[in-house]
């Protein structure tokens, strides 16, 4: 059985503005951080990760791009809109890709970068934690075949794996 939470249970007693400011960075969304902080209480951290997914799976398409747009290109340090945290964290998801020698690869992802953004109008977005340039290369040249519909599936997938990911780490602070 999980116990409950400090984090959450100092969360759960916050105002709701100051709560959706304070689980923003985990998305990049208002919408799904205003939500989120509007259906509190919750108990167990299961019970967030669970409402979390429901909110964000509810929510258009604005709101989902609103949250891409809070993530750095892969390999890149700045967003068009993110918070501090946010950015702190895509650092630390992409440290893996940060790290590789394989210089030829990060040139390859700049430029799959360029022809992504050019196919689908926006970053491209995958939950880096863990994988390496080759990996996520893969990935970006494999996903470039997607119609457009599938591929704001599958980066709003992306982002909710993203999401789980940070508000485990926000609990965990």
């Amino acid at each position: 059985m999980t116990i409950p939470n400090e984090t959450l249970a100092r969360w759960n007693a916050l105002p709701a503005a100051e709560a959706a400011r304070e689980v923003l960075p985990c998305c990049g969304s208002h919408a799904w951080a205003d939500k989120l902080a509007a259906q509190r209480p919750y108990v167990y951290p299961e019970d967030l990760f669970a409402a979390s997914d429901a909110v964000w799976l509810a929510l258009p398409e604005a709101d989902w791009n609103e949250a891409f747009d809070s993530h750095p290109r892969i390999g890149q340090q700045h967003a068009r809109a993110a918070t501090v945290q946010s950015l702190s964290w895509s650092s630390s998801e992409q440290s893996a890709l940060m790290a590789s020698p394989d210089e030829a690869a990060k040139l390859a992802l700049a430029e799959g970068n360029r022809a992504y953004e050019a196919k689908f109008g926006r970053i491209f977005l995958i939950c880096a934690t863990g994988k390496s340039t080759a990996e996520i290369l893969a990935f970006l040249r494999a996903r470039m075949g997607n119609t457009p519909a599938r591929e704001l599936r599958e980066a709003a997938e992306q982002q909710r794996q993203i999401t789980q990911l940070r508000l485990r780490r926000w609990l965990s602070a």
